[in-house]
């Protein structure tokens, strides 16, 4: 009987791997023997993960500096990348960051602007161009058999926020959204597919202490029908299932994982 969704001999790229969801996708597909090349300007929490992750579960880790924003250094990325292991089955965009979170549309600054969309959607297509490049040469060389990219978006690519105004991260999320859809169709006939995530509230490191306020505990009562917020781990099955050889024909779609806020 077949093994569903063993990457044995796989090798996943995330960026954004040092903190946060990458962080916990990165264990997730460890868990299931994936070897990973993980991504980030904070080289040194990445060396420590990989350590982690190898002592962990024995895969081979592969820790490399990159600022999404920098055509050299995703070059360099690929380059490292294609040297150590030779191919890449899936990336997952991962990074991002934003300006202005709290200002209104009127009173937006455009440096705040342009540093979100550099780095939440430019980013996504640089990234994906660099690797889908090396997926295309690895399925024409016979080192791989597929190609995944992973997206991952938000639900504010979806629907729009009256909790706090934040113009920009709308903007690029949708656009996440809707270059996985042109992406998905141009790559359709070439073994690679590209589907998004978008996460609702995730319990990280970085939003932890916020989530659990007063506030946000009665807005997740209020807003999403599970009455909580999603809790590390819960997006890794989600990114492991499409990032899978057996999910060959998915593509051009964006999964919501909320618990339940886009449905109603």
């Amino acid at each position: 009987m077949k093994k569903y969704f063993d990457y044995t001999g796989k090798v996943v790229v995330i960026t954004g791997a040092s903190s946060g969801l990458g962080k916990q996708m990165a264990e997730g597909f460890a868990a299931v023997n994936a070897n990973l090349v993980l991504l980030a300007r904070r080289v040194e929490r990445l060396e420590e993960l990989a350590k982690e992750l190898h002592a962990k579960y024995g895969v081979d880790v592969l820790p490399v500096k990159c600022d999404v924003t920098s055509d050299e250094s995703i070059a360099n990325a690929v380059e490292e990348t294609k040297k150590h292991f030779g191919h890449a089955e899936v990336l997952v965009n991962d990074a991002g960051g934003e300006k202005g979170t709290g200002t209104p549309l009127l009173d937006f600054q455009n440096s705040d602007w342009e540093f979100t969309l550099n780095l939440d959607l430019t980013s996504v297509f640089k990234v994906s161009r660099g690797f889908g490049n090396l997926m295309k040469e690895g399925i024409a060389a016979n080192k791989q058999t597929y190609g995944r990219i992973i997206n991952i978006a938000s639900i504010y690519g979806l629907v729009g926020n009256t909790a706090l105004p934040t113009i920009a991260y709308h903007t690029t999320k949708g656009g996440v959204v809707n270059f996985t859809r042109g992406a998905a169709a141009e790559l359709a006939t070439s073994g690679i597919t590209v589907n998004a995530i978008c996460p609702g509230y995730f319990y990280t490191e970085l939003t932890e202490e916020t989530l659990k306020s007063d506030y946000f505990q009665e807005f997740a009562h209020r807003t999403v029908p599970m009455q909580r917020y999603g809790n590390p781990g819960e997006l890794n099955s989600v990114a492991i299932f499409l990032g899978a050889e057996e999910s060959s024909y998915i593509t051009g779609q964006s999964i919501a994982v909320d618990g339940g806020y886009t449905a109603v």
